[in-house]
């Protein structure tokens, strides 16, 4: 039985039931409450993994999979935005993303030093928590059909450039940690990223528009552009990571890139993929909490403090940055902004990896992010269901 003897060893096909089974099933529950699916699929990871029944690990097929469905996810709602349109709102969402992670950083700092912690320790836990789960957001705009909303696509642009910016803060956080820091290095590398992300938005579209078809006419393969779609979307993700960016912003950049390319019978094969590797992604947060290790009030009371701390940080920063769009798209802006996830997750590991912070903290930091992911939806909703403006 699972939660009795070694969960890591579990079948296949009873390891895709129990995590799939478990997200759709607590998706519905929700959906019939009236609240986000999302949540529940989050829940689902708490409920079946260490927390809880201890049915599923946080590790090994389980998250590559849920790296998958988050990849899936972004290219998918990138085949439903313009790239044009997201040029032309490159300049406020640059300033959205500054304002959310700045205001986030300096806050969470605030907290860490005033409850004692060390210099690096603040730090890393400062850089973990300033970055928005583009995933997240993205998940719950698309379930709701909003993605065309002017605020949406701020969000989701804003979203991307904040990965960059995370790319900046670790860079420099990583190397206080390792004893040194390298200034060139870091400008080269955040100067790649920023040329990768400009060269695709600007040209990919225009280049897919004459590949798509083409491949389409002389190749013999079942499904020719659906696979070059699929090529597309991991060899970006691959040269986003290479340029020390999350791969899920290569995925959205190729969703971009063929949205004037590809036809409905390409978009319903992704969007099958999409809908069978998602919920793997949703689970894989609830799954990293770990409830047990949080039983002394001086943790609690970090993490209660930690969460005020980064909704106020995302609504207030992103928000103020996005209120020359008006009163409700900043707040539209201000709440979609708030969710953490995967960023979060992958510098949390590596603080803990280098040492920079200890074991207790890494789960609050975890424990805080996923608090963001079960708090946004419903703002969320609440925000965009509200009448006035685009």
């Amino acid at each position: 039985m699972p939660g009795s003897g070694d969960v890591t060893a579990l079948p296949l096909p009873l390891l895709m039931l129990i995590v799939f089974g478990s997200a759709r099933l607590f998706a519905e529950i929700f959906e019939r409450l009236g609240q986000p699916a999302i949540a529940g699929e989050i829940l689902a990871g708490v409920v079946i993994g260490p927390s809880l029944l201890n049915w599923v690990q946080p590790q090994g097929l389980v998250l590559s999979l849920a790296d998958l469905g988050v990849m899936f996810l972004l290219f998918r709602v990138g085949l439903e935005i313009q790239s044009s349109e997201m040029v032309k709102i490159g300049g406020r969402a640059a300033l959205v993303a500054a304002a959310g992670v700045t205001l986030s950083f300096g806050l969470v700092w605030g907290v860490m030093t005033l409850r004692g912690f060390r210099l690096l320790e603040a730090a890393f836990v400062s850089a973990a928590l300033a970055a928005t789960s583009v995933g997240i957001t993205a998940q719950v705009l698309a379930a709701r059909g909003l993605l065309a909303n002017a605020a949406s696509q701020v969000v989701l642009a804003a979203a991307v450039i904040d990965d960059v910016c995370g790319l900046l803060v670790l860079a420099v956080v990583s190397s206080l940690a390792r004893g040194e820091v390298h200034p060139a290095e870091i400008a080269v590398t955040l100067l790649a990223a920023a040329a990768f992300i400009f060269i695709v938005a600007n040209w990919g579209s225009t280049a897919m528009r004459r590949l798509v078809p083409a491949a389409g006419d002389r190749l013999r393969i079942a499904e020719a552009e659906f696979a070059v779609a699929l090529c597309l979307l991991f060899g970006l993700a691959l040269l986003s990571l290479w340029t020390g960016i999350a791969a899920i912003v290569g995925a959205f950049l190729a969703g971009m890139a063929l949205a004037d390319s590809i036809g409905t019978r390409v978009r319903t094969l992704i969007h099958g993929a999409t809908e069978l590797l998602v919920p793997f992604f949703l689970v894989g947060i609830g799954l990293r909490v770990t409830i047990g290790g949080l039983g002394s009030g001086g943790l609690l009371l970090l993490t209660a403090l930690l969460l005020a701390a980064s909704l106020s940080a995302k609504f207030a920063g992103c928000g103020l940055a996005a209120l020359p769009m008006g009163r409700l798209a900043a707040v539209r802006v201000g709440v979609a902004m708030i969710p953490r996830g995967e960023v979060t997750m992958v510098v949390a590991q590596l603080g803990l990896t280098l040492g920079a912070i200890s074991q207790p903290v890494f789960g609050v930091v975890v424990l805080t992010a996923v608090a963001t992911t079960f708090v946004a939806p419903p703002l969320i909703q609440a925000a965009f269901a509200r009448r006035g403006g685009d």
